[in-house]
């Protein structure tokens, strides 16, 4: 029988990642640093791009730890000559690169008609311009290894529906969405996949310092009702998928937004009341 039928030789080793290179941008802290230890813990090689450096290296001192190399390049990833320079260095240093992690971004609330035109500037560059320069760039230094490779894009469930405060970050997060499926097709005849993780709440440093309560018991309790999965996220929620992407075991995955959201962009208003029933646009919950 054809081999296409028969073939059953998945193994446990599929989602290991022994002797890949990772480039993380913005893996100083939160998802990008969560990502970046579980890429150590399954066996590679980590370069962290970063604007803080001393974070960067509080990351690459851990991934050591765990028998991995590191390497910090301090960059902007709106600096489009530091970012290129930045991916050369990788190969220089570890011989190749094998993987793509753009994840550096973010945002602040503002009310669109109070939008700056320097505001609006600044978050389409941080959030969906330097996509283009790093994946770009990235692509390039695989297509020259002549291994392929994995790109994968951290969006938010942001791109995926309106967000009020948010309207140039959610735009770019779409836009992000978006590119990720056309760079899946025009890099596919290079074997480079790519893909998209569209996380909602997570629990991130930033999160902690900036809302202190969402550490404690009551915000757990009081916010579970949003979540279909009773919580929200944490960075091995996100760190968990990007392996997978990242790894051999989704080596036919291409062009496709994971939403790593507990749930919350399937149940679009319906929230739990206190005995766990849903109910559409429930206030007393």
């Amino acid at each position: 029988m054809n081999e296409d039928v028969t073939r059953t030789s998945l193994t446990p080793g599929a989602i290991l990642l022994t002797g890949k290179v990772a480039l993380i941008t913005g893996g100083g802290a939160g998802i990008g640093r969560g990502i970046a230890m579980a890429f150590a813990e399954f066996g590679a090689d980590v370069a962290l791009l970063d604007i803080d450096t001393q974070a960067a290296e509080t990351v690459a001192t851990l991934v050591r730890a765990k028998g991995g190399r590191a390497l910090v390049i301090t960059a902007d990833v709106t600096d489009r000559a530091a970012v290129r320079a930045g991916i050369t260095r990788v190969v220089a240093e570890f011989g190749t690169l094998d993987i793509l992690v753009n994840n550096a971004g973010g945002t602040r609330p503002v009310p669109l008609l109070e939008m700056t035109d320097k505001q609006t500037d600044r978050r389409i560059d941080l959030n969906l311009t330097s996509l283009f320069t790093t994946t770009q760039a990235a692509a390039q230094a695989m297509i020259a290894g002549g291994q392929g490779g994995a790109i994968i894009n951290i969006a938010s469930i942001e791109g995926q529906r309106g967000a009020p405060l948010h309207s140039i970050y959610a735009a770019a997060k779409a836009g992000m969405i978006n590119l990720t499926r056309t760079a899946a097709l025009e890099l596919a005849a290079h074997n480079i996949r790519v893909n998209c993780i569209a996380p909602d709440c997570v629990i991130t440093e930033v999160m902690a310092r900036n809302a202190p309560e969402s550490l404690t018991p009551a915000f757990r309790e009081q916010h579970a009702s949003y979540f279909p999965l009773n919580r929200a996220g944490n960075l091995d929620d996100c760190a968990g998928t990007a392996v997978f992407l990242a790894s051999p075991m989704s080596s036919y995955v291409t062009g496709v937004t994971i939403n790593v959201d507990g749930g919350t962009y399937a149940s679009s208003g319906w929230t739990k009341d206190k005995n766990g029933k849903y109910r559409l646009f429930a206030k007393d919950i």
